[in-house]
């Protein structure tokens, strides 16, 4: 593979190192593709990060990661990553669900907290010149997709009160959380529903309570992508 002239070198080991603390374990390979460089440069640049006193780990067979609770100083956002940022925010500020809303908020602020002088008086400018007109009445539906992203991740069962859509009934469903899409300014959860034995797609803003019980589910290896091309195959999708 020829080595790409478009990345100086330390900007390039810049960047790997924020993908090594982006990502539990990454390997020589996915490096190489990423910044269209050799393997055998992959490695190099390993090792000289390495050799700067970076505490990687090399895990045979896998890949490399990074000492848990490893941390760099602030990072400086370029100005164009952090107009990227402000306009990410617009559309956040547009969602209907304020658990979202509030912690996307709380991270912007810290962000914005290690900006430049100018790149905020930049950032600033920029916020004040965005307009989203999607959900423009602010109107906030649900308040539950931050616990629900943590139940995803951390294979956590739920409880929910279900108003169905389809036949306007309240049900009371335990479920294993799988993943969660956005669709005609919705969120939508998809899990394994214990009622009906089998995955089932709820709308945040039809859940009318939410709580964690605490216990954990076995991963049934859910893939999102596998899940849609299902449905797409069965010409429907499945209601609750």
């Amino acid at each position: 593979m020829a080595e790409s002239n478009y990345i100086p070198r330390l900007l390039r080991l810049s960047s790997i190192l924020t993908l090594l603390q982006s990502r539990s374990i990454i390997t020589a390979s996915e490096i190489a593709e990423k910044f269209d460089i050799s393997k055998r440069t992959a490695y190099r640049d390993i090792k000289a990060l390495e050799a700067t006193g970076v505490p990687i780990y090399t895990e045979e067979g896998k890949g490399y990661s990074i000492m848990e609770g490893y941390t760099l100083p602030p990072i400086m956002f370029s100005e164009q990553e952090a107009n990227a940022l402000i306009t990410a925010e617009k559309l956040i500020l547009r969602n209907k669900d304020q658990s979202l809303i509030d912690n996307h908020s709380s991270a912007i602020a810290k962000i914005k907290a290690v900006l430049r002088y100018t790149k905020k008086s930049k950032a600033e400018t920029l916020s004040e010149r965005i307009m989203y007109f999607q959900n423009y009445g602010d109107e906030i539906t649900s308040n539950n997709l931050s616990n629900i992203q943590s139940a995803i991740t951390n294979l956590e069962l739920l409880k929910i009160k279900y108003r169905s859509i389809s036949k306007d009934e309240l049900t009371e469903r335990t479920i294993e959380p799988q993943a969660i899409y956005h669709a005609k300014e919705n969120w939508i959860l998809i899990a394994w529903c214990h009622l009906r034995d089998g995955y089932r797609e709820f709308r945040l803003d039809k859940i009318q309570s939410l709580s964690h019980l605490n216990q954990h589910f076995e991963s049934r290896n859910f893939d999102l992508q596998k899940y849609f091309n299902d449905i797409l195959r069965n010409y429907s999708s499945p209601l609750p």
